[in-house]
């Protein structure tokens, strides 16, 4: 049996695999029971808490520049989860679609119109 990856970890940074699974092992047994559309509720509570905090007057001021960190964080830990519910592997569907430039325009550097979704 391969090493825990997450128990032997000393680097801060984590790979997007290695995220999916540390919230699929952390949370994966409520993930599944809450079900895709609970997941995506919860999704986007968090998503509006991250709006509040970008809204937020953040000048100069660490403590609300952290907090919004932490909104990012909780977003992107639910959209994670929300993959993981679904059974899709985040890594190899960013890289299909991601892995050469913009999806849209084939360019490594995007050349989209600005008023156009890439």
């Amino acid at each position: 049996m391969a090493a825990d990856p997450f128990e032997t970890k000393t680097s801060e940074a984590i790979t997007l695999e290695e995220l999916q699974q540390l919230i699929k092992r952390i949370f994966g047994e409520k993930d599944s029971s809450r079900g895709i559309d609970g997941t995506f509720m919860w999704l986007m509570e968090e998503i509006g808490e991250l709006a509040s905090a970008l809204r937020a007057d953040r000048t100069g001021d660490e403590e609300k520049h952290h907090e919004l960190a932490m909104e990012f964080a909780d977003v992107l830990a639910w959209l994670v989860t929300l993959a993981n519910v679904a059974e899709v592997d985040l890594t190899a569907a960013v890289h299909e679609k991601y892995g050469t430039g913009c999806p849209r325009c084939d360019q490594l550097i995007c050349r989209c119109d600005l008023r156009r979704k890439p």
